[in-house]
């Protein structure tokens, strides 16, 4: 596989309140972040030219830092402002917007609270992030050595750089065996969400997802419960044990990178696509513009 780096490309990146070359957004050795994580982010979709619920992911971005107690050098509405003019600048119509605030490099240790707070928006063009060929039949999860942690022991509602280190690694030990991705369970043995989405078991006609409270309660999640609701679909928010997976018709992914993506397996256990999976997959192309309603309706 060719790989396209991302410190190598033409375009514009929103850097600390201007659009510089891609090239020259660039970040000192010493920076804290890098050393100390401290860093918060956001990932966006852009359909038909515009940011997908553009201010509540500024939002969260904003409250992220809070949380990890520093204040983003601009307001929600600039940072919307910012992606906006990033966004036009590098002519997408769809594609990705990863925005991402940090400390600097003025202080390097534990305490850094003369840093400064650095905020930077790049684009890009990004597919679906699993193979089409996948998403039809539904993916391939193994459950992941790493729990989601305690709340008291983690800043876990932030979109927190730190808190994924564990993600990757279970990617990457599932990705070894032969699987696409894995599941976490939190620090109770309890389901919680996959490395990088949330996760829907349809049981009985009802749609089922783990409470967020050790985890991110993700906007695409809650889009796509009120799709749900919208169709008279029963969602219900509780504790999931694993075993209960063996009750489930469906189960599917949703994030911002996921979109929706159907799984069909998680180690012993087997689903198929079924009618809740597809109903909702068109409703949201529909809500996103990516096909006519009269299409979606089909």
């Amino acid at each position: 596989m060719t790989l396209m780096p991302y410190d190598d490309r033409d375009g514009f990146i929103w850097f600390d309140g201007r659009l510089v070359p891609w090239r020259e957004a660039k970040l000192h050795v010493l920076t804290h972040a890098l050393h100390y994580a401290s860093c918060v982010f956001e990932g966006e979709r852009i359909y038909k030219g515009q940011v997908f619920k553009l201010t509540e992911h500024s939002q969260r971005l904003w409250d992220s830092g809070q949380i990890l107690g520093f204040d983003l050098p601009c307001s929600v509405a600039e940072v919307d402002e910012a992606t906006r003019r990033t966004v036009a600048a590098n002519g997408l119509v769809e594609g990705y917007v990863r925005p991402i605030a940090w400390r600097g490099a003025e202080q390097l240790g534990v305490s850094a609270q003369q840093t400064r707070i650095h905020l930077a928006i790049a684009t890009f063009p990004w597919g679906s992030y699993f193979p089409a060929e996948l998403r039809k039949r539904g993916i391939r999860l193994t459950f992941a050595k790493w729990k989601r942690p305690h709340p008291e022991t983690a800043p876990t509602k932030s979109k927190a750089s730190g808190l994924y280190m564990i993600c990757t690694m279970s990617k990457h030990a599932a990705e070894a065996e032969g699987y696409n991705d894995a599941l976490m369970l939190d620090w109770r043995g309890q389901i919680a969400e996959s490395t990088g989405a949330n996760i829907f078991l349809v049981i009985d006609g009802a749609l089922h997802t783990p409470t967020p409270d050790c985890f991110l309660d993700g906007i695409t999640r809650r889009t796509f419960m009120e799709l749900a609701r919208r169709r008279g679909i029963k969602v219900v928010e509780r504790a999931i044990m694993p075993e209960e997976l063996g009750r489930a018709q469906e189960v599917f992914l949703t994030g911002t990178a996921a979109e929706i993506t159907p799984v069909g397996e998680i180690d012993q256990y087997r689903f198929t696509p079924g009618e809740i999976t597809r109903v909702l997959t068109a409703d949201f192309d529909q809500l996103i513009g990516r096909v006519p309603a009269s299409a979606a309706a089909e």
